[in-house]
């Protein structure tokens, strides 16, 4: 039974999805971190809010640990390195708050353009002063969303039901998806000149950090409020500021801010600045939806491998997890064998898939021939960190999926290369289900894979066949299924044999003096 450790405060629900689910679960919010330490261990599962951090420290103790669930979109307490390093899964849930999000950046606009907080303040403090606080309509105006994803096309929707328009600068928004939430895409300095409100909701990346800064506020509107419920690195602080005070930049709210919880910021005490304390996924609705969306996810993954929303590996679908599991044990078995006869090293994998499983998300199978290539050569190496640990290594992988075009309807390949030069294996599966070798190097040949494997490369000569069988015989290993194939009568031919026993190093030697072998492997899965 998996086991799962709750350090944060999460719903009630929540921790009954995982024992409905089947899952031991432990809720122990408030955990120290010396107590998370001397715990964590244990578990196969981690769901955390954003008080607990995840450090590498923690990762290095957390030795069964698969996945950690955030119940929210920031990762900032997470060391999602480090987790892939170990190969941890992280997951968000990016939706269960994008609702709430966008209705605060939404408020926050009410409240830049009709000066809310200050009147509130003014008017208990027993002042009536109607005429200081001249507003503007938002109706007519312009609206610029800088990341048009899940939380600015929500905005985008509320903006254009308050009649305004709405122009959105984000490098992966699809012509067709502008026009279908009723958006203009434009570029970045276009968004700046046009737009009267400027809203943030892109993730923070090198190229998004300090996006407004002075250079982008003076191509700004004279007048122009902004709205920040992103990241809080996304504006330079100080620019702002001096903006906001020279009138430039008639407003701006804050949701965010660079350093958190805030207790100082060059904004607090500025007249025409709104700051709120990061409420944007503040609601009971929202947190009670990340908590449910979290446990499900996690559930899903311990119970049925399926993964949701992760953000260091491919994603597979709880409907895609049982058509590929079959796929999955296929491209284990292929990667391993091809990682075992490059010993060596290789700086190049491809990878075809033919047929029906190039229908599939072949991503995830993707990793898990990287995991069988890499595990001969190093320990630790699974699905979620082997791509990482490929392109560290600077191997170049290519995944390519072909129509069927062979004998058989589905088929994955892999091919190797390096200083010794070109591998490959082919496989399929046998009633669906069952993983078989049908191609090394070319030659073909039917072969199921088993715990201890003896592959050997030969020419095509008579006596060949009863000579292995005697060296091995002699070493008391029993042969339990063997393949054969060839190119033609007296040709390159291979053979693939199951034993019993793992073939030691002293019987490989004499396989290999056998006369008209080329190369012999023992392969181990």
């Amino acid at each position: 039974m998996p086991k799962v450790l709750i350090s944060d405060e999460l719903s009630p629900a929540a921790v009954q999805i995982f024992k409905d689910r089947g899952i031991e679960v432990d809720f122990k919010p408030g955990m120290k971190p010396d107590e998370l330490l001397a715990c964590i261990g244990g578990y196969d599962g981690l769901a955390v809010r954003s008080a607990t951090k995840v450090t590498k420290d923690v990762l290095a103790k957390a030795t069964k640990l698969k996945v950690i669930g955030r119940a929210g979109i920031g990762v900032d307490n997470i060391d999602v390195d480090a987790a892939t390093a170990n190969g941890v899964i992280v997951m968000n849930t990016p939706f269960g708050n994008s609702i709430t999000t966008a209705e605060h950046a939404i408020a926050m606009m009410f409240a830049l353009a009709r000066d809310i907080p200050a009147a509130n303040t003014s008017t208990q403090a027993g002042k009536w002063e109607k005429n200081r606080f001249m507003g503007v309509e938002l109706a007519a105006k312009t609206l610029g969303i800088i990341g048009c994803g899940n939380i600015g096309s929500i905005v985008a929707d509320r903006a254009l039901g308050l009649k305004m328009k709405v122009v959105a600068f984000d490098p992966y928004l699809t012509p067709e998806r502008a026009k279908d939430i009723g958006v203009e895409k434009v570029e970045l300095d276009e968004l700046f000149a046009r737009a009267d409100f400027i809203t943030l909701h892109t993730p923070l990346t090198d190229a998004t950090r300090n996006i407004i800064n002075a250079d982008a506020i003076g191509k700004m509107k004279d007048g122009v409020r902004i709205i920040n419920c992103a990241r809080g690195e996304l504006v330079v602080e100080t620019d702002m500021v001096a903006a906001l005070r020279s009138g430039k930049v008639a407003g701006a709210a804050f949701d965010v801010f660079p350093k958190e919880p805030a207790k100082e910021s060059p904004y607090f005490g500025v007249d025409n600045v709104v700051c709120t304390p990061h409420l944007g996924a503040s609601t009971t609705e929202a947190q009670e939806n990340v908590a449910l969306q979290v446990a499900e996810q996690m559930s899903d993954f311990l119970m049925t491998g399926a993964v949701v929303n992760a953000l260091n590996m491919p994603s597979v679908s709880a409907e895609d997890a049982p058509k590929l599991r079959p796929y999955m044990k296929l491209a284990e078995e292929l990667g391993g064998f091809a990682g075992q006869l490059a010993r060596e090293g290789f700086d190049k994998v491809t990878i075809d898939y033919d047929g029906h499983v190039a229908e599939l998300n072949t991503r995830p199978l993707t990793a898990i021939v990287l995991k069988g290539l890499l595990s001969p050569l190093m320990d630790t190496v699974n699905m979620v960190n082997a791509p990482v640990i490929a392109r560290s290594r600077d191997i170049d992988v290519t995944e390519a999926t072909h129509e069927r075009g062979g004998d058989y309807q589905t088929l994955i390949r892999v091919t190797v290369e390096g200083k010794s030069g070109k591998r490959s294996v082919s496989g399929t599966l046998f009633g669906g289900s069952k993983p078989r070798v049908v191609e090394v190097n070319g030659i073909p040949l039917e072969a199921e894979i088993g715990q201890h494997m003896l592959f050997v490369t030969n020419q095509d000569k008579p006596g060949f066949i009863g000579s292995l069988g005697q060296a091995l015989g002699a070493a008391g290993v029993n042969i339990a299924t063997f393949g054969l194939g060839r190119i033609k009568a007296g040709g390159d031919a291979v053979a693939l044999v199951n034993t019993d026993e793992a073939v030691d190093e002293a019987t490989l030697a004499k396989v290999r003096k056998l006369p008209h072998v080329v190369q012999a492997e023992a392969l181990d899965f």
